[in-house]
């Protein structure tokens, strides 16, 4: 068996087969010299592992009966009790994520490494796969080290986030080729570029909780609430990380799309607006500005009443109600001029890929291509942050080699004559 891919969902795929099939040859085929970069970067180097909940609903794309099925069959709490045995404990923090309590992404992939290796999986760093085809029940794999031959082939090769971690997209063509549908992809979870010389510009760093819709075909798709942070280009952190799929998908989709913050969360234009009223009565010689700073930071304050054109030092007594309206209105639907995304580059993760229809989640095993296994992120699914991504490669490398494993005493086969690698 090859796995083509050594990340977190290969690993997986790896060790679960080997634990569960220890006669099986397992050969993880990856183009870096060393496997595992996106762990190592994940989470500020740190690696959030998992969250301590994680259901379908903490997934977009693909079908959410397919991805249930998948986490289920491996969830947090087995996540977290595989983790302990191969010697990382792991402790919670804000929002519910799951590190190692070393608070080292190293140790996570050493880990996973030591495992693999101790269960007999051979991988094969500084291997890159550029072709497969599938030839009268093999698998014909070109390589830079060579030919290599297998009844069963793992896709383990990620998504296009991160590019410089070996995610380079080359998983869709090989599935394209021997038959799969790829869903358009975009960049996920990356930060956002907004147009112009706006708040962004003021506030860079400046960090506040807020809740963010993203408006499509002039409906509200989503609303997001988390932390924003603002920066030099345009904004970052969860809440903007999140609602980018959400305007990537709808442009690449051609429908109208746009985002709003408010800065309230929760709150609506009456409601806000009704309480500067009662502000203004109680409060008549406090300045506006004295005011709004207990809303928000008074940095993002003085941002946006210059933005409205409003003097920070007018008193409640005197401050206009057209002028009032238009802070209510700038408070809980404040438009975003969203440019365009950080890109690949910057993207934690990868939405769109290998259509989940045509993946048997009892096994991850293709439908359209006898042999041929699926797990990660290539496929058509993509998690909100704080660990989900993750979750769904250890979930679906659970899957794929729980089933590799039981039928291993049907794969044969052999190593093809001249190969440096012994798969099946």
């Amino acid at each position: 068996m090859a796995i083509v891919g050594g990340g977190a969902a290969g690993l997986a795929t790896a060790i679960f087969a080997r634990r569960a099939a220890p006669h099986l040859s397992v050969t993880v085929l990856d183009g870096a010299r060393t496997i595992g970069a996106k762990i190592l970067v994940s989470g500020g180097s740190r690696c959030n592992v998992t969250n301590r909940v994680v259901t379908d609903r903490d997934f977009w794309g693909g079908r959410a009966s397919i991805v249930r099925h998948v986490l289920r069959a491996f969830p947090v709490d087995a996540t977290v009790a595989f983790f302990r045995e191969i010697g990382v404990a792991l402790h919670e923090e804000g929002d519910g994520k799951l590190f190692p309590d070393s608070n080292r992404s190293r140790d996570v992939l050493a880990a996973l490494v030591a495992e693999a290796g101790r269960r007999g999986a051979t991988i094969s760093a500084g291997c890159r796969v550029a072709s497969i085809a599938a030839d009268a029940g093999r698998f014909s794999l070109t390589t830079s080290r060579g030919p290599v031959r297998a009844r069963v082939v793992v896709l383990a090769t990620g998504g296009q986030s991160l590019p410089k971690t070996g995610s380079d997209g080359a998983g869709y063509a090989m599935a394209r080729a021997l038959g799969h549908t790829i869903v358009p992809t975009t960049p996920a979870l990356a930060p956002l570029v907004l147009e112009g010389d706006g708040l962004h510009r003021a506030l860079s760093g400046v960090s506040q909780d807020v809740e963010l819709a993203v408006w499509i075909d002039e409906r509200v798709g989503i609303r997001l609430p988390g932390a924003l942070l603002w920066t030099h280009f345009g904004v970052s952190g969860p809440v903007a990380l999140n609602a980018s799929r959400h305007w990537l998908r709808a442009r690449i989709e051609g429908r109208a799309v746009r985002v709003t913050v408010n800065f309230l969360p929760g709150a609506t234009l009456p409601a806000v607006d009704a309480e500067w009223t009662r502000r203004g009565a109680a409060h008549p010689r406090t300045t506006v500005l004295s005011l709004l700073s207990r809303d928000v930071p008074t940095s993002m304050a003085r941002a946006m009443l210059d933005r409205l054109a409003i003097a920070p030092d007018t008193t409640a007594a005197h401050f206009p109600r057209a002028d009032r309206r238009r802070l209510a209105q700038a408070l809980v639907e404040y438009p975003l001029p969203v440019a365009d995304s950080r890109g690949y580059t910057y993207a934690e993760a990868t939405a769109g890929g290998v259509a989940l229809t045509e993946i048997d989640p009892a096994s991850m095993a293709s439908r359209v291509c006898d042999g041929l296994h699926l797990v990660g992120e290539i496929l058509d699914v993509d998690g909100r942050i704080g660990g989900f991504n993750f979750q769904w490669a250890w979930s679906s490398g659970f899957v794929a080699g729980r089933a590799l494993a039981k039928g291993a005493g049907t794969l044969g086969g052999g190593p093809l004559h001249g190969s440096r690698f012994k798969v099946q």
